[in-house]
């Protein structure tokens, strides 16, 4: 279908899906105003030069947990994966997000290297705190997802945790809801203009005959103070956009050392690569059948240790491929209501329900 697309002439760059994720974005208004102020409030904290009174410490375990925090907020805005929200309502979306669900969801976290790969981060900090520190993300969905993911990246740029962050969208609208680079400027777009953006009512308003509510002064204002730091972040070149055809590809990412030896060096040069959701997992591993014990290092391969790059997955899970797991726990889950019981097959990996943040150091 991408092929007719680029091949007409008034037609090329059209996303078929484009109208669904838009939708999809203005359904998920309370977690949407929920996040903007809380970064318009933590981005004035870390702006802030006032001396602390806490110890360092203090400092530094609060600035581990805020990292911890904003990172497991980016991994469940995967939870809204257009794919899976074909049963869900309007309400249905709203309750996946929010503070109150994400606290509950945080022992549904399987696997949780984020220690590690905060450590890694840190001490690249501490060793070049004026030199330039490159951090990668690999995207998955666009709407609340892509959202989440921006507000990770202008959190790490503000807190020093990287000085410039490289996303990776799709090339072509693969697969409903991911990433196009034309994502990236519509989001920006939509919060440019708050007040429009939540005065057209989405799908689920429409379905329901409802009109939504018109957004507060405060609202409008934070929202604007989000739009207003990415956008200087990314016309400074902090926050850039590089997409590759590799990751539009039917393979793994098992062939990325031979098949784009470019794009291989490159990941090289940054400090973390930041895989996100559940697709780029199962290309991570090779979407094999692998026992679940087997650790995340080996079954990323070419990936791993030695590859030269540093890899974080954040990924709920929503297929069979999943490895990384204490001995006896997928035979836990499966025992857990719905999760396959006695069928043999691994339910519980399919919803979305229960997470993994898995982390290998390749350049060790």
């Amino acid at each position: 279908m991408s092929t007719f697309f680029a091949l007409s002439t008034h037609w090329k760059s059209y996303d078929v899906f484009a109208r669904q994720k838009l939708s999809t974005f203005i359904s998920s208004r309370p977690a949407v105003l929920e996040l903007a102020a809380k970064y318009k409030l933590l981005i004035t904290q870390l702006q802030d030069d006032t001396p602390t009174p806490k110890t360092s410490e203090e400092v530094e375990d609060a600035e581990k947990l805020l990292f911890t925090e904003m990172c497991e907020i980016c991994l469940w805005g995967n939870a809204t994966d257009l794919s899976l929200l074909t049963a869900l309502t309007y309400d249905d979306i709203q309750k996946l997000q929010g503070a109150d669900a994400r606290k509950a969801q945080e022992k549904n976290i399987l696997v949780n290297d984020l220690s590690e790969a905060y450590t890694t981060l840190k001490a690249a900090q501490n060793a070049n705190p004026s030199g330039e520190r490159r951090l990668d993300i690999v995207l998955d969905n666009a709407g609340f997802e892509l959202f989440v993911d921006l507000i990770l990246a202008g959190y790490l740029l503000a807190a020093g945790m990287a000085t410039q962050i490289v996303l990776h969208p799709k090339s072509i609208p693969w697969f409903v809801s991911d990433v196009l680079p034309a994502d990236f400027a519509a989001l920006l777009n939509a919060l440019a203009d708050p007040r429009a953006l939540y005065y057209t009512p989405s799908d689920g308003h429409s379905s329901m005959n409802k009109t939504p509510a018109p957004i507060s002064d405060q609202e409008a204002t934070e929202l604007s103070f989000l739009f207003n730091h990415l956008s200087t972040l990314h016309q400074e070149g902090q926050l850039t956009i590089r997409p590759n055809l590799f990751w539009t590809g039917a393979g793994s990412y098992w062939r990325l050392p031979l098949s784009v030896p470019t794009l291989y060096e490159d990941l090289k040069g940054s400090e973390l690569v930041i895989f996100k959701g559940d697709l780029n997992y199962r290309k991570l591993a090779g979407d094999a059948m692998w026992p679940t014990t087997v650790p995340f290092r080996t079954a990323i391969g070419p990936l791993g240790l030695g590859s030269g790059i540093r890899t974080l997955a954040l990924r709920t899970c929503k297929a069979d491929t999943v490895v990384g797991l204490p001995e006896g726990e997928d035979q836990r889950l499966k025992g857990t209501e719905g999760g396959g019981g006695d069928s043999g097959a691994r339910k519980w990996a399919w919803s979305g329900k229960w997470a993994v943040i898995q982390y290998c150091d390749g350049k060790a």
